[in-house]
């Protein structure tokens, strides 16, 4: 019994290795709709609700999309990636058979309350919408359908280098954008340690900004992240103590 005991422990604690390695599971498909915006090169689609800024130099291109409230959790989905294909089932006329694209959730689609859920008022609760750019829409939908029905899945987000933060702020407020997550995507929580302080946690601001009150100045600086999937990465030093606001740093750390 002793001898079956150790072999199920060194099973589970294999398996628990194993699952880590592997990193992020995709999700099963849900159904939903889609829309697009932004114009046909996305220029539209800049700034948004999550905080990346220019999507171009972030690195997240025109494969992006924004969210609805019952998606976007209070920016808590931002950086999420989902896989999304045109019903062609329910919508042949305006689907692409058998084409899929993955986008990264960058913004949040507002409810319209003056409109029907049916009719205009796609993004309003409880609906899971996606507002596409553009030209990712048109990976799976022809241009004139408008609308289209989806099926969508959560799948591992895959980026090029590492986690990348930015420093902006003031004195005493370092507002910290955390971009280009892989694994996961999407933040948990965030903790900030300087060259003579502890660890000390972040509160989310807004979208992907996550702030601290300290005053961290002419100190490196420390991050440690963990992504809504559980998974927890140390970024040691990634800033060196010259830094300044207004800076980007990025690592050779990734999520898978």
């Amino acid at each position: 019994m002793a001898a079956m005991a150790k072999l199920i422990s060194a099973l589970a604690i294999l398996l628990s290795v194993f699952t880590y390695v592997n990193g992020f599971k995709a999700s099963g498909f849900t159904r939903g709709h889609a829309t697009f915006y932004g114009g046909s090169d996305a220029s539209g689609t800049m700034g948004g609700a999550c905080g990346y800024g220019n999507l171009y130099s972030a690195g997240y291109g025109t494969r992006t999309a924004a969210l609805s409230t019952a998606l976007f959790n209070d920016g808590g989905s931002c950086g999420q990636c989902y896989r999304i294909i045109c019903d062609y089932a329910s919508d042949s006329k305006w689907c692409i058979k058998g084409a899929s694209v993955t986008i990264t959730a960058t913004n949040f689609c507002p409810p319209n309350y003056d409109l029907p859920s049916n009719n205009g008022g796609w993004c309003n609760p409880p609906l899971q919408h996606f507002d596409m750019a553009q030209p990712a829409w048109e990976k799976i939908g022809i241009y004139k359908g408008g609308i289209i029905p989806v099926l969508f899945q959560r799948v591992p987000c895959k980026k090029h280098g590492g986690v990348r933060f930015a420093i902006n702020g003031r004195d005493y407020f370092e507002l910290v954008l955390i971009s280009n997550v892989g694994g996961a995507g999407s933040i948990k929580s965030a903790y900030i340690k300087g060259s003579k302080t502890g660890w000390m946690a972040m509160s989310r601001n807004w979208g992907a900004n996550w702030q601290s009150n300290a005053y961290l100045n002419g100190q490196s600086l420390s991050f440690k992240v963990t992504t809504t999937d559980g998974v927890t990465k140390l970024f040691t030093n990634i800033v060196p103590s010259n830094w300044k606001f207004g800076q980007t740093f990025s690592s050779l750390v990734q999520f898978s």
